[in-house]
């Protein structure tokens, strides 16, 4: 008997890079659906929908549906429809969303459309301009509520590491003096859902990711097992200063079928 039931798994810096395959990924995984072991995968991307993660993960060899992948948009999404119902939304986000964010009403960021209900950060890219995240500051300074898909501080891309949301979210709620709720990792009740779609305890479950203070310690902090990888947006820095210390630390998800048997 292994030490869990059961992963979510981190995509980004975990499974690929630029959804390039991370060397030994696609066989680690292929022995876990093997081993017959529940996984989910768990991510903050909000470039892509959930169909176009499925895609671009199976065409870098790993296999994987879309409804097994539990992300910020999803998440943002059932939020707006439960504390929002037909609320006008100012979405801040690079790529498009519209098939996750189905029923809500998104008010076009590229035009000055009158006032709006809900302010949601997305994913960080080009479109992050002065003029768009003024006219964010503006919506929540006339009473928009804030809403933040994540507030990662910076991925890696095959570029090197990038800029992420969470930067773009803090200045936002330093300006306005508002505290947005956050919907993707950390967020517990992220955390919760991908539970409940595991059906599984949270100490019988281990969350795989990159990321140790966004991905391991909220993780733990919700009765999680954490396991960090040292790829992706892996620092022996952030490690050092984190607030909590993951049960492992293995080199590439390619260890992980191997550690489950310790």
């Amino acid at each position: 008997m292994t030490w869990v039931d059961g992963l979510l798994i981190d995509i980004d810096g975990v499974l690929s890079v630029s959804w390039e395959a991370i060397d030994g990924a696609p066989g680690a995984l292929a022995e876990l659906r093997d081993r017959g072991l529940p996984l989910r995968f768990a991510t903050n991307t909000t470039t892509r929908t959930r169909a176009q993660v499925a895609d671009l993960l199976t065409s870098a060899g790993m296999a994987v549906g879309a409804d097994e992948i539990l992300t910020a948009p999803v998440a943002t999404a059932a939020h707006l429809r439960r504390h929002h119902p037909g609320a006008r939304c100012f979405v801040l986000n690079s790529g498009d969303l519209s098939e996750d964010l189905e029923g809500i009403d998104v008010v076009r960021g590229d035009v000055d459309d009158g006032p709006v209900d809900v302010v949601v950060v997305g994913g960080a890219g080009l479109n992050f301009t002065h003029t768009q995240l003024n006219r964010a500051f503006r919506h929540l300074l006339d009473g928009a509520a804030f809403v933040a898909m994540h507030r990662n501080l910076y991925w890696r891309t095959a570029a090197g590491m990038e800029l992420d949301t969470g930067a773009y979210v803090a200045a936002l709620e330093e300006s306005s003096g508002l505290t947005p709720v956050v919907l993707g990792k950390p967020s517990p009740e992220f955390f919760v859902a991908c539970l409940a779609e595991l059906g599984l305890a949270a100490d019988r479950v281990a969350m795989v990711g990159d990321d140790v203070e966004n991905d391991v310690a909220a993780a733990q902090r919700c009765g999680l097992r954490g396991v960090l990888v040292r790829t992706g947006k892996f620092r022996s820095e952030a490690l050092d200063r984190a607030s909590a210390t993951p049960e492992h630390v293995v080199d590439s998800f390619a260890d992980v079928p191997s550690l489950l048997d310790g």
